[in-house]
């Protein structure tokens, strides 16, 4: 198809002073801009009518399949405003190829890479005077989802790609600071061939429940454990987990096929990396966290995502005792990665590794 994007302006667009006020203290996820991207495909037509227009609420059929049979799939990804003053995407080709990835999975058809960026592009362009400045980001929203009007259990022959913009601030109210996680006996998130590693909308929709309880105690995320043993340290309701031990090694969960493949968990990696430290992707048990973290052997704990970035683990409750990491803050270490990525990303450091994607 050619890659020649419609743009249809939006008509009341929401006036510079109110946008001024609305990006003050965005928060995160609440916010959104004037526009957002649509592309159509059917099995007829292929991808077709790629087109940036007003944001507005959708119309769709009851019947749609993608309300039976839960045909969706997202991504999550920034734009930055740089200390040049240009703009910046942070590594879209690899969202671009989770996409195809998570799409492959729940037999849905794929972007291409191409055109899943040039869609981002086009949005941004747009609506480039929400990005907000300091700390905040232009969070951005690619999703798919199955919009054929049938009811039957087949893949859709029809199906919808968006993208849509929030001006977001820092995800934790107050910025960074160590979280509590509860570690889910009862609930699991992915078992093996199932859809662990696609980032679709019912992965999370099933650990809302876990994330339900993890609140009541007190605590502001769930940890998932493998779904046979229940034993291995899978990673949170929506993000990645890293462990700092006494030596510097880093250890990570294994990319099995039951772990989403971040995108910020692959960029840490790579820099810590450089940074001449050890990184292990290996399994490690929730016994084997405790007895390190009650010995000193294990001295921090992070979890990592496009929304929060980094975010460092400072306690863990469990219904087989708490237990505390390090001093129970935030660790030298997972204070230099967070540093040192965010510094690429803002355009303060050497983009040694091509990550960012200069819009202008």
């Amino acid at each position: 198809m050619s890659s020649s994007f419609r743009f249809d302006p939006n008509a009341a667009p929401v006036a510079s002073t109110e946008r001024a006020e609305r990006l003050i203290d965005p928060g995160f996820g609440r916010v959104f801009t004037d526009h957002m991207t649509v592309i159509h495909f059917s099995d007829a037509e292929g991808w077709h009518d790629p087109h940036v227009t007003a944001r507005a609420p959708l119309q769709i059929d009851p019947a749609s399949s993608v309300l039976h049979y839960a045909q969706e799939i997202f991504e999550g990804m920034k734009a930055y405003r740089l200390a040049d003053g240009g703009t910046a995407l942070f590594r879209p080709d690899a969202n671009a190829r989770r996409f195809q990835d998570s799409a492959r999975r729940l037999a849905m058809p794929e972007l291409p890479e191409s055109l899943f960026i040039e869609s981002i592009e086009r949005l941004v362009d747009a609506d480039r005077d929400w990005i907000p400045g300091g700390e905040g980001a232009l969070y951005l929203r690619p999703f798919m989802f199955a919009s054929e009007v049938f009811l039957g259990v087949k893949p859709a022959s029809e199906y919808l790609y968006m993208v849509i913009a929030s001006s977001v601030g820092a995800y934790w109210k107050g910025g960074m600071r160590p979280i509590t996680v509860w570690v889910s006996r009862e609930h699991t998130r992915a078992a093996a061939g199932g859809t662990g590693a696609a980032k679709c909308g019912g992965n999370y929709a099933a650990s809302l429940i876990a994330q339900k309880a993890a609140i009541t105690q007190g605590c502001d995320q769930v940890v998932f454990l493998d779904a046979v043993e229940r034993r291995w340290v899978e990673e949170l309701g929506g993000m990645n987990l890293f462990f700092v031990l006494d030596d510097g090694t880093l250890v990570t969960p294994p990319l099995t096929g039951t772990i989403l493949p971040g995108i910020t968990r692959d960029s840490l990696i790579t820099l810590a990396r450089a940074d001449g430290l050890t990184v292990r992707e290996e399994p490690y048990a929730i016994d084997q966290w405790r007895a390190d973290a009650e010995s000193g052997r294990l001295v921090e704990a992070f979890a990592c995502g496009t929304a929060a970035v980094v975010t460092p683990v400072g306690k863990v409750r469990d219904l087989e005792g708490d237990f505390a990491i390090g001093g129970g803050g935030t660790g030298q270490i997972t204070r230099r990665l967070h540093q040192a990525l965010n510094a690429i990303q803002r355009g303060t450091a050497p983009d040694l590794h091509n990550w960012l994607h200069r819009l202008n």
